[in-house]
């Protein structure tokens, strides 16, 4: 379901020698194996009606571990079209890429989509990643259909945007970036995130990731070209404004850490999800009423999901007010559309009804 973006570079290690990875062409990334078309002929496109048909067939192909191609969810699965055929294993950007790959083959109309921004985070190791949600969306006749896998755990603040190809497949050679950039083997990294550069270079994500890449090669100056660059496309990008804080704040430039920390702050202070991490945070130190004052602004900036209403209510039990937190799990029922989730709250609020 992820599209890597890196957000802190907090040390510099020394790479390892290790054998690098060629980068793959774009053409040799999306190419569909002779074996898996002949198998998208039978299972698909001939036994077809309609094209309607075939869309609902390709959708269970892609999941059918029997007569199709099984393909097993796992968030750090960036492969190739030949890659996923033969491990049967894909996250969002995979998984879209293998889609629209079969999708033409039979002959359906079918775009890749993106959400910039959801509540999505981790840190593994040294570095802090956030990350963005691609799916794809199919026309058949009048009608629009969206194919995704993941959605249901996404938070997002703002609908899915249709994107070029191009971009699609930048974000493969975004994401195989990060994915090496863990393993420490930076030529490699920085080949695949050259090549995100030359398919989409308006891309603000990858320009910051590659700020990212060149400091932790050493290159303190193309890394502040590459944040500076991902600032002019995008002036509110939280991820490049915190790496150039930071590599300013290492530099000793305090005028320009300053000046650039006032500029995170505005961005953070309208964020949704940064006053929800926060609220998360309090909720962990035990400091209910901390928590609920972040949920409240999270709430106040972006109303409607459920799982912010699912934390004010803990928040509010953790600061020993049960009829708030009872109306707080009423609205996170009400906004909740999955079937996990709503007897997840219905189980709470039962237990909340029947506590004294």
């Amino acid at each position: 379901m992820i599209v890597w973006v890196l957000v802190a570079a907090l040390a510099l290690p020394v790479p390892v020698a290790v054998p690098e990875a060629v980068p793959p062409t774009p053409g040799q990334g999306m190419a569909v194996p002779p074996p898996l078309q002949a198998q998208l002929q039978a299972e698909v496109i001939d036994p077809a009606r309609g094209d309607l048909d075939r869309l609902q067939r390709l959708v269970r192909f892609m999941d059918d571990g029997e007569r199709g191609l099984g393909l097993q969810y796992r968030e750090d699965a960036t492969r190739t079209v030949a890659e996923a055929y033969l491990d049967r294993q894909a996250n969002c950007v995979t998984y879209t890429l293998v889609f629209l790959a079969l999708a033409r083959l039979a002959g359906l109309e079918a775009y890749p989509q993106e959400i910039e921004e959801i509540l999505s985070w981790q840190q593994l190791g040294d570095i802090v990643y956030r990350s963005n949600h691609v799916n794809v969306r199919v026309h058949v006749g009048r009608r629009h259909y969206l194919v995704d896998v993941g959605g249901d755990s996404v938070i997002a603040r703002r609908p899915a945007k249709r994107i070029s190809m191009q971009r699609a497949l930048a974000q493969y050679y975004n994401n195989r970036a990060v994915v090496l950039l863990s393993e420490q083997r930076m030529p490699a990294a920085l080949a695949h995130a050259a090549i995100a550069l030359e398919l989409d270079p308006d891309y603000p994500t990858t320009w910051s990731n590659t700020g990212v890449l060149r400091l932790r090669s050493g290159d303190r100056s193309g890394a502040e070209r590459a944040y500076l660059t991902a600032l002019r496309l995008d002036p509110d990008n939280a991820s490049a404004l915190f790496n150039l804080v930071g590599l300013y704040q290492r530099s000793g430039d305090r005028g320009r850490e300053a000046l650039l920390r006032k500029r995170l702050e505005k961005v953070e202070q309208k964020d949704p999800f940064h006053h929800f991490l926060l609220a998360v945070e309090y909720e962990k130190r035990g400091d209910g009423a901390h928590a609920v004052e972040r949920y409240l602004r999270a709430i106040r900036l972006h109303d409607g999901e459920h799982r912010f209403y699912s934390g004010l209510a803990r928040a509010y039990l953790l600061d020993g007010d049960p009829r708030r937190a009872r109306k707080a799990l009423e609205r996170a029922l009400s906004l909740a559309r999955d079937g996990d989730s709503r007897a997840s709250y219905q189980a709470r609020l039962e237990q909340l009804r029947a506590s004294p």
